[in-house]
């Protein structure tokens, strides 16, 4: 057993020795790359704070595309600070979101300031956080709806248009997940 657990690890650290992080100027060029880049294999981190340089996010991704995503990026106009390698171990990216779950089986997950807090079955038990103009809009719109039956025209970041609203989309998606794969669709 303890053999296949060590060619899991390797197999992810070797993923990891092939992936890369790509640092932006500010957070508004960092979300403006994540939806040009929606065809490639990206993911939205916090970067270490050893390489942190002008926003609180990054883009991962695979260094095996490194050449077409920097076409993209040129062709939008946007000119990432720098794009390193993630070979070093000790500069592992840090999760934007963060679970927490309670007694009742209901999950709080956070990214940033943003907090959304459902119940086993999706529904919206509180949203919080934040200081964004457009968070208790937010909070009214989705609090008490199902996270399931939400559709994308109505998710935090479709409604909103400020960072909050953006954390707090990074959360719904991942509440949404969790609850899809913890307790099924309804």
């Amino acid at each position: 057993m303890s053999s296949i657990f060590k060619k899991v690890k390797k197999k992810e650290e070797e993923k990891k020795g092939h992936r890369g992080l790509i640092i932006f100027k500010s957070v508004k060029e960092a979300i403006k790359a994540e939806e040009i880049l929606k065809g490639y294999s990206i993911k939205v981190v916090a970067p270490p704070p050893e390489i942190r340089e002008g926003c609180d996010l990054a883009l991962e991704y695979d260094m095996v595309e490194e050449i077409g995503i920097k076409r993209e990026l040129e062709k939008n106009n946007l000119k990432p600070l720098k794009f390193i390698p993630l070979s070093d171990p000790s500069l592992k990216p840090l999760q934007l979101t963060k679970v927490k779950e309670f007694n009742d089986g209901s999950i709080m997950v956070r990214c940033g300031n943003m907090k959304i807090t459902v119940d086993r079955e999706g529904n919206i038990l509180n949203i919080s956080g934040g200081g964004c103009p457009d968070v208790p809009y937010l909070a009214m719109k989705l609090k008490g709806r199902n996270i399931l039956e939400i559709p994308e025209g109505e998710s935090p970041k479709a409604l909103g248009y400020t960072l909050c609203a953006y954390t707090l989309n990074k959360s719904f998606e991942e509440a949404r997940r969790i609850v899809k794969e913890k307790y099924g669709e309804m």
